[in-house]
């Protein structure tokens, strides 16, 4: 995928829904990750804001993003939020695809699995829940196979009982047919 780097677009935010955000309780022993975010589109210039108004309180202002463009079809190079501009840039190489880092010049940085926005709703909770285990060891890209892996083994176990309900009837039949 081929990512489009825009020039800074300023314009006027609508109100948004807060964001989806799962964070590793503070205190606990830090891992791969530091939490989870399942942005409702793959505009970052939508999706940042909502993320900065949720952590600017709590975590610090952030001041930079970094991502990787595989996900993010354009990438602008700031981003107008609650206050002040968040700076983004991206690695294609060197970044995660599945993650989001986020820069704060008073706290430090926060890694993020980034959940695509079309996940399942019981999937995206198991992905939030799984980015917050403490001293977690799993990458973003692991644990987006990790539930890839757990998601086609629950399909194919959905159609084995599939097939093995349906066929119930022609079992007795075959059976009736067998003992003539």
């Amino acid at each position: 995928m081929t990512a489009t780097i825009e020039p800074t677009i300023i314009e006027e935010r609508l109100p948004s829904a807060p964001a989806r955000l799962s964070l590793a309780p503070t205190g606990s022993a830090p891992g791969l990750l530091d939490g989870a975010w399942w942005p409702r589109s793959r505009d970052l210039l939508r999706e940042i804001p909502t993320l900065t108004d949720a952590l600017d309180a709590c975590w610090g202002r952030i001041t930079h993003v970094t991502v990787n463009p595989t996900h993010w079809p354009v990438i602008p190079r700031k981003v107008p939020v609650t206050g002040h501009t968040v700076h983004v840039g991206w690695f294609a190489a060197e970044q995660d695809p599945n993650k989001v880092i986020l820069l704060s010049y008073t706290v430090g940085r926060l890694d993020l699995l980034v959940i695509p926005p079309e996940t399942d709703p019981a999937a995206a909770a198991r992905l939030m829940a799984a980015a917050t285990v403490s001293r977690g060891i799993r990458t973003a890209s692991g644990l987006m196979a990790d539930e890839a892996i757990g998601h086609d083994a629950m399909d194919a176990q959905s159609r084995e009982e599939e097939w093995e309900t349906d066929g119930g009837a022609a079992v007795g039949i075959f059976s009736s047919a067998l003992m003539r």
